[in-house]
């Protein structure tokens, strides 16, 4: 292999020219510096090209190129194809890596993983931060990420380039979660290999612009900031202030610059506090509620059987009492057609006896029945 950088950092972009600057900030100020970053243009905005030529490092290398279909996958496949690094890994236009993104991720990969990734604090379009603790060392969690979804930032990812047949890997034909699928493949196709977790915040994650959306729409980051807006000890360096005209970018990564080394570790320590609090106010005040709600379902719905069974009962009471009243309609209507019956025969039988009381022979009978009663 030709010499070259020990890591190869990807860069996409398209239309962040207002922040792309802090994220190759971000790049540059990293602890280990044997890396290349190639910036890839993806039909990029005007003023791109002039704020990346602004860095006038060496290590940065600009793929001005045409947009690609969806989201460019193509292009990044074009960069990384003349990517010289042992390691690759992904840096978002719109995300901060902490100064010793690198070296943490780096240890891992040294050690003879195939992949590394690390937590991201996800940060809010109002400055609030939370963290995402996604753990593919456990046989659940990676169950989930490897067959319904992804809850990784791609900025957080680092792996071998030999860990593949080749270095362009991004799937072109699909429209989105390229990403999602590569990582897939690279832990199918190197299980023998362990996925090393960074158990701490390396990536400052933001909304992508395109979204429109506060929390970036993933729901475990709308649940954070809901505790956070009600929650008058949600850690201070995890709630900064964003002035109107600044991006969230720009005011993260002004703390970041002024103390990388101070501010690194006072985000951690309180990304530490804030899982504790999260932890501990779930032990003392979120499961015994739960406890005391679940019991109250256990209750109603002992209840609701209850009430259900007497429903069942009645209903088949109800049931026995309409074929009781069916039969008695029944047997009423049955009396009523024999009465109607017995009073026609006697109608009829008026008649006939009328009839004969008419006729000459009743008559010579009556005088007969008279006379012979005088007789007596």
């Amino acid at each position: 292999m030709v010499d070259g950088p020990l890591v190869s950092i990807l860069m996409p972009t398209h239309s962040r020219v207002d922040v792309i600057g802090f994220a190759i900030q971000s790049v540059l100020a990293q602890t280990m510096g044997d890396f290349e970053l190639l910036v890839v243009g993806d039909g990029c905005v005007a003023g791109t090209a002039e704020v990346v030529a602004g860095f006038n490092d060496p290590r940065i290398r600009f793929f001005d190129l045409p947009k690609a279909p969806h989201f460019g996958y193509a292009n990044r496949n074009v960069a990384l194809r003349e990517s010289r690094g042992k390691y690759i890994g992904f840096a978002a236009d719109d995300d901060l890596l902490f100064p010793d993104h690198l070296e943490k991720l780096l240890s891992g990969l040294e050690a003879g993983g195939a992949l590394a990734y690390s937590q991201a604090l996800w940060v809010s379009t109002d400055g609030i931060a939370a963290p995402f603790m996604t753990n593919l060392t456990a046989s659940d969690e990676l169950d989930t990420f490897l067959e319904r979804r992804n809850s990784i930032p791609a900025s957080c990812f680092l792996y071998r380039a030999d860990c593949l047949p080749a270095r362009d890997v991004w799937r072109e034909e699909v429209e989105s979660a390229a990403d999602w699928l590569l990582w897939r493949r690279i832990i199918q196709e190197n299980s023998s290999r362990p996925i090393f977790y960074c158990r701490a915040p390396t990536v400052l994650h933001f909304s992508a612009k395109r979204m429109a959306s506060r929390y970036a729409l993933m729901p475990e980051f709308a649940t954070a900031l809901h505790i956070a807006d009600y929650a008058c000890w949600w850690p201070r360096p995890l709630r900064v202030s964003i002035p109107d005209g600044k991006t969230e970018q720009n005011i993260f990564a002004d703390l970041m610059l002024a103390d990388p080394i101070g501010w690194s570790a006072t985000i951690r320590s309180s990304t530490t506090d804030l899982i504790s609090r999260l932890a501990w106010e779930d032990i003392q005040m979120v499961r015994p509620e739960y406890a005391e709600i679940a019991g109250q379902l256990s209750t109603t719905r002992g209840e609701l059987k209850e009430t259900w069974e007497l429903a069942n009962s009645l209903k088949h009471d109800i049931s026995f009492l309409q074929d009781k009243s069916h039969a008695t309609e029944l047997a009423n209507q049955q009396t009523n057609e024999l009465l109607a019956e017995a009073n026609a025969r006697v109608e009829e039988q008026s008649r006939d006896i009328d009839a004969m009381r008419s006729t000459l022979a009743w008559k010579v009978h009556q005088s007969l029945q008279r006379a012979l009663y005088r007789f007596r």
